[in-house]
């Protein structure tokens, strides 16, 4: 059984859980790491010489919280993918790419499943989640995409007297 959520979805975890279970992450040898944005993006590729390919879901979530008749707050959490390449190999490049394409793929189609879990629980997934591909020039023989999910949760602003002074 499941457990209940508590206004909370650990993406971190579930990306962690996908990376070790799809058969295709697991053919290609991805590795799951947890970063700090971009730039620990690309500290976590240069400190794993020795892996080749990569799932790093960043632990820094932007967002906002909205104040209308039903407050939420909105976080979006971000998901790289990274697969090694010759530097000067175009063709290669392109490879990467569509396996990360394909990849994205099937995160989504598991994706779709958990927002449905996480709907019961009052946690929304936005369901426009772009793919974006990385320039080449951002890091050299390296094939890099990122995708980032908006997650909306019920945020309770009822004024609470306890929680002030005075």
């Amino acid at each position: 059984m499941t457990e209940p959520l508590t206004g909370r979805w650990d993406a971190a975890k579930f990306f962690e859980e996908l990376t070790a279970t799809n058969k295709l992450a697991q053919s290609e040898q991805f590795v799951f790491c947890r970063v700090s944005g971009l730039d620990g993006f690309e500290e976590a590729v240069n400190q794993a010489q020795t892996q080749q390919a990569f799932v790093c879901v960043s632990d820094i979530a932007d967002g906002y919280t909205e104040l209308n008749n039903t407050p939420r707050t909105r976080r979006f959490k971000t998901v790289f993918l990274a697969m090694r390449h010759a530097a000067d190999d175009m063709e290669a490049r392109s490879e990467c790419m569509e396996i990360m394409r394909e990849l994205f793929r099937q995160f989504m189609s598991k994706l779709i499943l958990e927002r449905v879990r996480l709907e019961q629980n009052c946690i929304y997934i936005d369901p426009r989640i772009s793919f974006n591909e990385i320039d080449r020039y951002f890091f050299s023989g390296c094939a890099c995409a990122y995708f980032q999910i908006a997650v909306d949760v019920y945020t309770d602003l009822r004024f609470n007297e306890d929680e002030w002074n005075g």
